[in-house]
This record gives structure tokens, C-alpha cells and sequence, in this order.
């Protein structure tokens, strides 16, 4: 096929460019020309913020499917509407587990407790603002996801990710938030009641996303592993592999470490699993994730 991914230069977004080539398929990667293209791809260099510089770049091109790694408001959603309806038959957008933020279930949440369909788009926010949307992610890519849903131009699949654990270049500092403290022996913030999350290996999720470009299904899509993850259970092979000792702070109110919840972050995976997809357990792949991100340093 012809795919153009749009961002897919950083974390397991390379990752994914890199599965597609050894596929077989045609890779386009376009982006602001802030990191060397990978090998065997073609490079197209734009701001997906302007519409028109947008246009120019992609010229008379189109494509199978379009993979969106970096949509995060739904004034970009509009852009990418108008500019690939013509130019694709599929799209796939990575969204986030974070759509979920008011839905703490008591159970792992299922796609349909936040159908796109349904949700209400604001485009005045000020979705430029960097803080704002750093405070608002999960609410950003739950309306962009709903500007894609509504009377698509296009087939839409949203891949609701869950947390991503492992990887030399794991770009987020938070497994090194961990290391440095329980090296230290220093507290780590966690709330009094702190709720398990469901993660993924930053390998399964590239490999979960090139499964869903070559699949035909639509709508939203949770990707996580098998099992749940607790702070204590992430600190616990942190401290195995690193030494030192682990210390929990408990707060009521104020800031909590990575991975630390005040209420559920759990997903259910029962409908990519339905779909074909075989995901792996988080205890098949913590501790490798650990070394990758921390072990060695």
C-alpha cells in the first residue's frame, strides 16, 4: 500500500515507519523536517498547522491510508478532514487511553464509553495555547477524534494507547523519575488511593498500529496488554534492577509521580482482540522494558 504517516519520527512512531518499509509498503513521512528521514521512506516537509503549505507539499498525491501520530486538537482534525478527503481512502489516527479521564470505572472501560459520535467539539478553546493544551491533552484528542467521526470523508479508526513503557530512547523521563528516587531513597508522591493503569511495550504498540494500517476495521480501538500495572509493581522492578529502596509518600491534594492515579486508567482490549490481535502480558515484557529505559544508566 501507499501510506503516509504524519509525524512517526520519534519513540515507537519510528518504529512503526521502520515495520511498514520491512513490509513491502510505500512509506511517505511528512513532518516539519526537525529529524532525518528514515531509511527507505519519502520525505515530505510541511507545518500541519497550515493549511496551504500543507497542500502545496502533498501536491497531487494520495494515499491507502493515512496515519496520524501527532493530531492533538480538533482544529488540526479540520485541517486534516479537508486536505486528505480526497487523498485517502483510510485514516488512522493515534488517540490516547487519557479520553477516558471522566470515566472512572469500577471495570476496565470499553470503546463505547466515549463514542466520538457524541462529543461535543469546541473549536474557539485556545487549542494554540501550549499550557492549555498540556492541561487539556485527553480532552484534545477525544474532539479531534469527533471531527474524524462526524459523517467521515474518509473510513476513521482511533487507537486509544495505552500507557508506553520500555525503549533506549523513551523520550518522557518518567521510568528515570522512578530510578533517580528509589537510588536515592527518595519519596516518591503517590496518592492515597493509588489505582492500577494498563500499559503496552513501545514494540507492541508500533507493532499493534502497523496490524491496524493493513486491517479494514473502523471506529475507536483500545491497545493495551493483557494484565494491570500497579506504581508499587513498576517500583518494585525498578528497584530489582537499579538497587536502592523504594519510599511512598501519600498525598491528598497536590502533585503525584508518573504512573500514580487517583482514579482508574484501565482499559478493556476485548474488541482488538475479537479483531484478530494477540496481545502479550505486561509480565512478559516489564522487565526488559526497565533495562531498556534505565538499566544500563
Amino acid at each position: 500500500m501507499d501510506i503516509l504517516i504524519i509525524g512517526g519520527n520519534r519513540y515507537f512512531g519510528k518504529r512503526l515507519t521502520a515495520r511498514l518499509v520491512e513490509s513491502g509498503h510505500a512509506v511517505t513521512v511528512l513532518n516539519r523536517g526537525s529529524a532525518a528521514a528514515v531509511e527507505g521512506t519519502t520525505r515530505l516537509v510541511a507545518d500541519r498547522d497550515d493549511e496551504a503549505a500543507l497542500e502545496s507539499a502533498l501536491g497531487g498525491r494520495t494515499f491507502d491510508v493515512v496515519v496520524d501520530q501527532v493530531c492533538y486538537t480538533p482544529r488540526q482534525a479540520a485541517v486534516a478532514r479537508r486536505v486528505f478527503g480526497p487523498r485517502t481512502r483510510r485514516y488512522v489516527m493515534t488517540s490516547t487511553v487519557e479520553v477516558y479521564e471522566y470515566e472512572d470505572a469500577a471495570v476496565p472501560v470499553r470503546e463505547e464509553a466515549v463514542d466520538p459520535r457524541t462529543v461535543t467539539v469546541d473549536m474557539d478553546l485556545p487549542w494554540k495555547d501550549p499550557e492549555f493544551l498540556d492541561a487539556h491533552y485527553g480532552e484534545g484528542k477525544r474532539q479531534a477524534e469527533a471531527v474524524f467521526a462526524a459523517a467521515p470523508p474518509f473510513p476513521f479508526t482511533a487507537v486509544r494507547v495505552a500507557h508506553v513503557l520500555g525503549g533506549d530512547d523513551d523520550f518522557t523521563g518518567r521510568l528515570d523519575h522512578y530510578a533517580r528516587r528509589i537510588r536515592a531513597g527518595e519519596p516518591i508522591a503517590v496518592p492515597v488511593v493509588n489505582h492500577p493503569a494498563t500499559y503496552i511495550h513501545v514494540e507492541e504498540i508500533a507493532e499493534f498500529l502497523a496490524w491496524t494500517v493493513e486491517a479494514e476495521f473502523t471506529g475507536p480501538v483500545n491497545a493495551h496488554s493483557h494484565g494491570l500495572l500497579t506504581t508499587a509493581g513498576i517500583c518494585a522492578e525498578v528497584e530489582k534492577q537499579v538497587g536502592g529502596r523504594t519510599v511512598f509518600r501519600e498525598v491528598e491534594v497536590g502533585e503525584v509521580s508518573p504512573f500514580s492515579f487517583s482514579r482508574s486508567y484501565g482499559m478493556d482490549n476485548a474488541r482488538a482482540t475479537a479483531l484478530g490481535y494477540e496481545f502479550t502480558h505486561v509480565s512478559d515484557w516489564l522487565p526488559r522494558a526497565v533495562t531498556e529505559t534505565v538499566g544500563a544508566r
